[in-house]
């Protein structure tokens, strides 16, 4: 009896050993694991898809259907086995067996890629974008690369309007993916028109679009020629903004995400520009020259005045610094003004840009002159407008 026993216990450990040993290396090595526990339902359906797909030849996939067909007699919930041959059956063209499989492993499971793909197709082969939009959202909550798949397929989708009121409808009930996908269509490369509409529907809806996203979908609409898409949508952000003039002369927006159309501080080659507490600071190393400031504009036509007021330039005259009112289209500059010393006149400075017909963008920038000063150049403004010349 005890020798019996202990012959059972060799048997069933062996067979433990086995069954473990199977189940670790069945993504690795599925042919192996099936050797090992040829009597497991879904080491068998693994093995079966492993030798099936659109390259594999007729006779492959008899044997993956015939490995399928017996790890669903093994394992009755063996849903790789019922994707296997749901796949097989449309590669072969049998629609309705190829349903059949498919339907049957959405019941198992809704985390099966090749089943969740199959319902993406079958949907959009309807003509059913709610449908499709459905699945996708279920195949971005339980597929771990979800985003870089499907991310770029909604993406272009969302230029169709249908496509994108189904997006508005899904994304407003705020998916852990919904974020993710905001983010990636602003700064996808795509025409940023889609991704704006789509920006200005879910605000709507009362969703919040991130200030990130925001400023790569208003970047975005500028870099490709539809300045006034990307006012509009400033715009809507800032009701009330007037384009006849620059903004936040008070450096009082505090924003870490500024637009094109906010002031954006340049820190690059050394230069060190920061915006806070109602004023832009900015500091450059001895004999380096560049921008430390800019802001787009969509100024009509017509004769402009700058104004400002800074604290402490200490500079010879010809290492001031000056703003610049450049043509965007062209990069013509149409003017400068030179800031002079923070002492003269009480820092207070004033000069004036034209601005012709033929220019509809331009950009207003803040350049460092080098300096031979061992400490560089260094200063404040707490003041700068851009205002239509009375």
């Amino acid at each position: 009896m005890r020798a019996g026993l202990a012959i059972a216990a060799v048997v069933i450990g062996g067979y433990g050993t086995a069954f473990s040993i199977g189940q670790a290396v069945v993504s690795v090595n599925p042919t192996l694991a099936h050797r090992l526990v040829p009597y497991d339902g879904r080491t068998t359906a693994v093995y079966a898809a492993s030798l099936t797909g659109p390259e594999a030849s007729a006779a492959a996939r008899a044997q993956a259907d015939a490995l399928a067909s017996r790890a669903l007699r093994q394992d009755p919930t063996a849903v790789v086995a019922a994707s296997t041959l749901g796949l097989d059956a449309m590669i072969e063209g049998r629609k309705a067996i190829a349903r059949q499989y498919f339907t049957y492993a959405q019941i198992l499971s809704r985390r099966d890629f090749k089943t969740q793909l199959w319902a993406i197709e079958n949907a959009v082969g309807r003509g059913d974008v709610r449908g499709a939009l459905d699945q996708y959202d279920i195949a971005l909550r339980t597929t771990a690369r979800g985003g870089e798949l499907f991310f770029p397929i909604l993406a272009s989708a969302n230029a169709t309007p249908e496509v994108r009121a189904g997006l508005i409808h899904k994304l407003v009930t705020r998916p852990p993916w919904g974020e993710g996908f905001i983010n990636y269509l602003a700064g996808s490369g795509l025409d940023a028109r889609p991704a704006a509409a789509l920006f200005m529907g879910l605000r709507r809806a009362g969703v919040v679009i991130s200030p990130v996203a925001q400023a790569d979908v208003i970047e975005a609409l500028i870099n490709g020629g539809f300045t006034e898409d990307a006012w509009a949508y400033y715009a809507s952000l800032h009701p009330g903004v007037d384009r006849g003039h620059s903004r936040d002369p008070h450096f009082a927006a505090n924003t870490d995400q500024p637009t094109p159309f906010d002031w954006v501080a340049v820190n690059t080659d050394g230069i060190s520009t920061s915006i806070q507490g109602g004023a832009v600071d900015f500091t450059v190393p001895a004999s380096v020259s560049g921008a430390m400031l800019r802001q787009v504009q969509l100024l009509p036509p017509g004769a402009y005045r700058l104004s400002g007021h800074s604290l402490g330039i200490v500079q010879e005259a010809e290492a001031l610094p000056y703003w610049t009112l450049i043509c965007g289209s062209t990069g013509r500059e149409l003017d400068r003004v030179d800031v002079p010393n923070s002492a003269t006149g009480s820092g207070r400075f004033v000069g004036g840009f034209k601005v012709p017909a033929n220019c509809p963008v331009q950009v207003l920038t803040l350049i460092a002159r080098p300096s031979e000063a061992t400490g560089g150049l260094s200063g404040q403004f707490d003041t700068v407008e851009l205002v239509p010349a009375r």
